[in-house]
């Protein structure tokens, strides 16, 4: 049993309550219960939340990107050099990269992760023996760590509109819309646990033709679908160039995107695209920390937002892992943006709860997963924060003291019911952490 001071509860901030876990989901809940002996006490208890975004085998990029070359750096520059590391990896290394980004985000406070999975093939560029070893490695690193998986096969086809044909950096990423299928057949038997989603995701506009975009979209109809679109001012102008269309416009005139879609980025929209956007029930998927480090750009939440737009957080390329940086840059994005303070909270209320809702909701939506929340029959992906001064807050305060400020931080996780997080420490850390360590001084 865990007893909780405060929970964060659908229908609002639940006192003194304890939960019973049975079988990876929660059992019971009771509020105004007193603690019992045996009874795992917690400050401060939340539903995990999802992780919408994540290139896994980016964690070994962290940091190594930030020295300025002759002319002026951009996302295309930074492309670059994501290439030389893929093009570097074997599978080993991919599943060590992907366990040390799981833990991480574990001990961030994500319980899932939609994994937007392109690194297929060998370094040749040809199919392994198994043309799912890759997909392989990240449900294996899944499964070692306990974060629930949305698997994301990404179909690539193309290097730019018209088509272009893809370069020599791509050739791990390719495939043909029948291989493809495959491959997600093929990730369908390796989601063994009852938490494992598969999805698939056609990487960008610029990356599947408006023919290969339809046909997946009815091939593998009804399953979690996501796309990178509208990150980039040239992607806009090289869209624009090719059909007359922006991208989400194109994407919206393309596919019947609805609410099993997911678009990430989105940042750069006119105002009809988002209420295109707002209309299709779809959501935009935000990795703040990213789109900052690549210097994307600003997305509109605040309109978004006010129009009834679902929002949810990724960690993209894992430049840095953490629910209350994304969530933080989000709000400050905006103030910077707006000259103003709280710009995403409603009129009274706090903004880090507004913004911890709207994500919770968002991104259990965009994965293909029953909603975070703690509730009888949820799964048990449960976080606590724990308050390092005694102060004995309300449970928005938590939140805002957690994401704005300080002295508040993730102590304990449970995923599918196992507690794999203690003392904000993942029971697994240091073993997959050498193992992490020693594939980075192999690639350094």
């Amino acid at each position: 049993m865990i007893h909780a001071r405060i929970a964060l509860l659908p229908e609002g901030w639940g006192r003194d309550v304890r939960l019973a876990l049975d079988a990876g989901r929660i059992a019971s809940v009771q509020a105004w219960q007193a603690p019992q002996p045996g009874d795992c006490q917690v400050d401060c208890l939340l539903p995990g939340m999802p992780n919408v975004h994540s290139h896994a085998f980016q964690r070994g990029f962290s940091g190594m990107t930030e020295r300025r070359g002759p002319g002026q750096d951009s996302f295309w520059t930074w492309r670059e050099a994501m290439y030389r590391l893929a093009l570097a990896l074997d599978p080993d290394d991919m599943q060590a990269l992907a366990e040390m980004a799981y833990v991480e985000m574990l001990e961030a406070g994500f319980t899932r992760v939609g994994e937007f999975h392109y690194l297929h093939h060998d370094r040749s560029g040809r199919p392994h023996a198994d043309p799912a070893e890759m997909s392989v490695r990240i449900f294996a690193a899944a499964g070692a760590t306990g974060i629930a998986l949305t698997h994301l096969p990404v179909f690539y086809a193309h290097g730019g509109f018209g088509p272009v044909p893809a370069g020599d950096g791509q050739r791990r990423f390719l495939h043909g819309l029948d291989d493809f299928v495959a491959l997600v057949e093929a990730c369908d038997r390796l989601a063994t646990r009852p938490q494992d989603v598969v999805g698939y995701a056609p990487h960008s506009l610029r990356a599947a033709s408006t023919d290969e975009l339809r046909a997946l979209a009815q091939a593998l109809h009804g399953r979690p679908a996501h796309i990178h679109v509208a990150e980039q001012e040239r992607e806009v102008a090289e869209c624009l160039a090719f059909c007359g269309r922006r991208p989400v416009a194109q994407l919206m005139d393309t596919v019947g995107v609805g609410p099993d879609w997911c678009l990430i980025h989105a940042t750069h929209l006119d105002g009809a695209e988002r209420l295109a956007l707002v209309g299709s029930g779809a959501v935009a998927g935000l990795c703040p920390v990213t789109e900052a480090n690549l210097g994307d750009g600003l997305f509109a939440a605040r309109a978004f937002l006010a129009e009834g737009g679902r929002i949810a957080i990724g960690t993209d390329s894992n430049v840095a892992i953490s629910v209350a940086g994304e969530l933080r840059l989000l709000e400050y994005g905006q103030r910077l943006a707006w000259r103003a303070r709280s710009v995403l909270a409603e009129a009274g209320g706090s903004t880090g709860a507004r913004l911890y809702r709207a994500a919770l909701a968002g991104g259990s939506q965009a994965l293909g997963a029953p909603d975070a929340a703690i509730a009888p029959g949820a799964p048990a992906d449960l976080v606590t924060l724990s308050d390092a001064l005694g102060l004995g807050q309300s449970g928005e305060t938590m939140l805002d003291r957690w994401i704005f400020g300080r002295d508040v931080g993730v102590a304990q996780v449970w995923a599918h019911g196992a507690q794999v997080v203690r003392d904000g420490r993942h029971i697994a850390r240091e073993a997959v952490a050498r193992r992490f360590a020693d594939v980075m001084r192999r690639l350094a």
